[in-house]
């Protein structure tokens, strides 16, 4: 009876020794758990500060005459520059020349017939290597011009070139 009560013994102090070992990792967990969401929080505080800020300046910009927009449209874009928010009758030449060829990509599968595309799929059409490295980065613009309205993000993943209107914060608003 010593011998299984002594075998008992021994798969109780392992039992012990993982549940001590589990709880080492769980309190460790829950400090790199706190530490992201506070980096989440910081995030979304500039987020949201920095669509106030966008939103009173669009608000100053709108009350610019309508030659001074023109002007500003005529401008020829640069790599690195804003994706403006898509609505009725904004030209595709105010986007950078990254964002028209992914644009272009997506009429031409529109206008052939295909359905959305998946921007590995993307990335072959516009002759990149399909690494994850240019795939992300690739994917990070296909979701800049769909949170802007100049594509539709659809629920599979896949990006199709349907534009459709863009709410913009505190539009319309008189409060």
């Amino acid at each position: 009876m010593a011998s299984v009560l002594g075998m008992l013994e021994e798969r109780e102090t392992a039992a012990r020794v993982r549940v001590e070992g589990l709880q080492e990792e769980v309190a460790r967990l829950a400090e790199v758990l706190e530490v992201a969401e506070i980096e989440l929080d910081r995030r979304v505080i500039a987020r949201k500060e920095l669509v106030e800020a966008l939103a009173a300046s669009a608000a100053e910009t709108t009350a610019g005459t309508e030659a001074e927009e023109k002007a500003v449209l005529s401008l020829a874009p640069v790599p690195g520059s804003a994706v403006p928010p898509w609505r009725e009758g904004l030209p595709v030449t105010v986007l950078a020349p990254d964002y028209q060829r992914i644009l272009g990509v997506l009429e031409r599968q529109r206008s052939t017939g295909h359905g959305p595309l998946r921007v590995k799929e993307i990335a072959v059409e516009l002759g990149l290597d399909a690494t994850p490295a240019k795939v992300e980065g690739l994917r990070s613009k296909a979701r800049r011009l769909a949170e802007r309205g100049w594509l539709l993000l659809e629920a599979s993943g896949a990006f199709s070139a349907v534009r459709r209107p863009v709410a913009v914060p505190d539009a319309g608003s008189s409060a």
